[in-house]
């Protein structure tokens, strides 16, 4: 081991006829060094952090044992057809460099033997397709390059390959066939790039891929047939994109995924049986959405998931907890429902689980009679110490932890919450006709009442809403 020497060249044979690696890092070499006849042993060589602005081949054809070649954080501008010899290399590493030009064939004479291969922190913007004619290679990353576009069989001849890496590129556009040709890829990792879309045209040919990764892009949209050639996902990550909806085909033929993770979205309407295709999965993560119908007021939202052990709801906008919003969540162990304002838990909401840990912060309960059964509940499943559950209303509880509070005041002396007493009727109409619907509810809270209307779960935003507040005494006070 040469490095932190300072060296700017070496020419100097060396006599031990055992050297099997050289190390010399972070010094001032212009150029791969000679070590003489002893080089022929030599099976590692790593020379990071030099100035070598060129990979040269007659520099590399006296090691001819070597696997492991590390030039990262060198000055290479580009590699060549001739840059290399024919040689036995398994690993290559050419990250941190100045690389613009992969020149087609420029890995031809590592062909036979090359296994990972390491192009990060370039500038490359382009790779030419069919460029990679490496049939053992395993391993490929690109990461933090400037490739924009990728074209449709740009990486045939990888026909061992099982993990690509294509972090930070700023990619935009993948074209029908952009991974064609690899069979037998099992991790795609494509976080902090600029996708907006995820279709079967880009992901055609990928039938034996296991992890996806694609958070960090602009996804807004995943296609009705999205999965079909790919219908061996166990880990799917789509955290921080753009999603709004999740419509009922969007997982359709994933019945292998294990883990999804759907978190920092803009996720409003989880259409019912979205989830139905994934009986496997055992982990679901929709943190930081913008949630609350899913689970308020929709139809078993959760259906199918009969092996979810881990569910994490923390940071939307769940305002209630109705007796049927984990129907069918029979092996649920782990919940997480932190940073929700939750009002209200209706009693028997969790009966459906197994519950080993619940997670639940809140400020906002209305603390009345159907309340009561929570308290107990709490206690006698374990969760006082891991919960931070306190009233809101009425009044004179404001503050007090559940905990706290006496069975007997938990009390239904008014109704603060809405209570609906006229429900639409239903009307038929022919298409384009305008229609009236009524919908009365009371309250002995001072507080404003506002309405949202909806339609097949999904709020309705472009209709006329006329809002009539009336004022009446009971007992002497106003209602």
């Amino acid at each position: 081991d040469l490095s932190h020497n300072q060296l700017s060249n070496w020419n100097i044979s060396l006599e031990s006829q055992t050297l099997q690696e050289v190390k010399m890092n972070y010094n001032e070499l212009t150029e791969i060094p000679y070590f003489g006849e002893p080089t022929s042993n030599i099976t590692l060589l790593s020379l990071v952090h030099n100035i070598i602005p060129e990979i040269n081949a007659q520099a590399l054809q006296f090691y001819p044992a070597l696997e492991s070649l590390d030039l990262s954080s060198n000055i290479i501008s580009e590699i060549k057809t001739s840059s290399f010899p024919r040689m036995q290399l398994k690993y290559l590493n050419l990250s941190n460099n100045r690389i613009t030009t992969l020149e087609a064939g420029c890995f031809d004479n590592l062909s036979s033997s090359l296994l990972v291969v390491k192009l990060n922190r370039n500038r490359i913007s382009m790779i030419p397709p069919k460029i990679f004619k490496l049939p053992h290679l395993q391993f490929l990353e690109l990461k933090r390059n400037r490739i924009k576009i990728v074209e449709g069989l740009t990486f045939q001849g990888l026909d061992s390959l099982r993990s690509l890496k294509m972090q930070r590129n700023g990619i935009s556009k993948l074209k029908d066939g952009a991974f064609f040709g690899l069979n037998n890829m099992e991790e795609l990792e494509l976080e902090h790039n600029n996708l907006t879309r995820v279709n079967k045209g880009w992901l055609y040919g990928l039938q034996m891929l296991q992890q996806l990764y694609v958070s960090q892009n602009a996804i807004e949209r995943i296609s009705p047939d999205a999965w079909e050639f790919c219908q061996r996902l166990s880990e799917l990550d789509l955290s921080y994109n753009q999603l709004t909806r999740l419509d009922e085909s969007a997982f359709v033929g994933l019945s292998l995924l294990e883990r999804l993770n759907l978190g920092d979205n803009r996720v409003t309407h989880i259409a019912d049986g979205v989830f139905r295709f994934l009986s496997n999965l055992q982990t679901l993560d929709l943190r930081n959405n913008e949630i609350s119908w899913a689970i308020e007021d929709a139809n078993e939202a959760f259906a199918g998931l009969t092996s979810l052990t881990k569910l994490i709801l923390q940071g939307n906008q769940i305002k209630s907890i109705t007796k049927k919003a984990f129907i069918g969540l029979e092996s649920l162990e782990h919940l997480d429902l932190n940073n929700n304002a939750i009002m209200s838990i209706q009693e028997n909401a969790f009966s459906q689980t197994h519950l080993k840990e619940l997670i639940l912060n809140t400020s906002s309960l209305l603390c009345d009679c159907h309340l009561k059964w929570l308290l107990q509940w709490l206690v006698d499943n374990n969760f006082q110490h891991s919960v931070n559950v306190s009233c809101a209303h009425p009044e004179w509880l404001a503050g007090q932890s559940i905990l706290n509070v006496d069975l007997k005041d938990f009390v239904c002396d008014d109704f603060l919450k809405p209570q609906i007493r006229t429900h639409p009727e239903t009307i038929i109409a022919l298409r384009g006709m305008n229609v009236t619907l009524t919908c009365t509810a009371v309250s002995s809270s001072d507080s404003p009442m506002s309405t949202v209307w909806r339609k097949d779960s999904e709020i309705l935003y472009d209709v006329d809403t006329e809002n009539f507040v009336r004022y009446w005494q009971q007992a002497g006070e106003a209602l």
